[in-house]
């Protein structure tokens, strides 16, 4: 083979590398880790160009459709710690990314869907300082010593358990009737930063579910391997009587169909709140 040929060879490789980075993005669940990878670098560096985006991308901040030109994917991030749920059966992903830096600390709940080898939706919900509770040092000081690894396969629980597991802890919060909701011990929960654990066998995710208010708009990404659901939602449906109506995402780890962990993130100002809580 002379040097011509291998020339030609390597520039024909070359101009296929884009397209097979673009063609390991796909319903998959490789193909779905493969774009958390790509989201995560991006978000650290606040660059999107190695995004395979799909032409009409749906992007969305908080409930409200925004110009991705602008949006806070684009703000480089030194993220301390992620963990991601992987939802083969809708094409969807969901990531927890937590940022300590004092100038510009944030947790986010980024969900995406694939459609093909392209990502066509990007939603992110962000909480910051002055936001409900939040206090990202906590955050990842509680989240990271969880565990959220995966499932041995016989002991996992189905789609049908882990989404009714999410929606009875939700539920509880109009009909203010707790005996529904599958507790778990210990079961620890974090909410914005606030943390109700205490290293007890006994600790429990009970604490502080009021009465009234319609957890509403309920969308879900569910990983049956490690066992979690997330929910994205509104706490209440915006009416005078019904709660704020802020965007939230409700995070569960469920086992043995019971509740473990319930991390929440809420995109309210601390200074709007006005009483309750979630």
């Amino acid at each position: 083979m002379n040097r011509t040929t291998l020339a030609g060879i390597a520039l024909v490789s070359a101009s296929l590398v884009p397209a097979i980075g673009s063609a390991q993005v796909s319903c998959v669940r490789g193909g779905l880790q493969n774009a958390i990878d790509l989201y995560v670098e991006a978000q650290g560096s606040g660059d999107t160009s190695g995004l395979p985006l799909a032409a009409g991308l749906g992007y969305y901040e908080n409930e409200e459709r925004v110009d991705i030109a602008g949006g806070m994917i684009n703000t480089a991030f030194e993220i301390d710690h992620h963990m991601s749920l992987i939802d083969e059966a809708t094409c969807q992903t969901f990531t927890e990314v937590i940022v300590t830096d004092e100038d510009n600390p944030h947790v986010l709940g980024t969900r995406m869907r694939i459609n093909g080898d392209r990502i066509a939706e990007i939603e992110i919900l962000w909480t910051t300082t002055g936001y409900w509770l939040f206090n990202a040092d906590n955050y990842l000081r509680y989240s990271s010593g969880e565990d959220w690894g995966p499932i041995a396969p016989e002991d996992r629980d189905s789609r049908a358990t882990l989404v009714s597991a999410a929606n009875a802890y939700l539920d509880a919060f109009l009909e203010g009737d707790i005996s529904r909701v599958p507790w778990g011990f210990p079961c620890e929960r974090i909410e914005g930063g606030a943390y109700t654990g205490t290293g007890s066998p006994d600790d429990s995710c009970e604490v502080g579910v009021p009465a009234g208010v319609n957890i509403a708009n309920r969308r879900f990404v569910v990983d049956e391997v490690i066992g979690s659901v997330v929910v994205y939602c509104t706490f209440g449906a915006g009416g005078p009587n019904g709660g704020s109506g802020a965007p939230d995402t409700h995070l569960f780890r469920v086992e043995n169909g019971k509740l473990r962990y319930a991390h929440t993130l809420t995109h309210l100002l601390q200074a709007n709140f006005q009483g309750g809580g979630n």
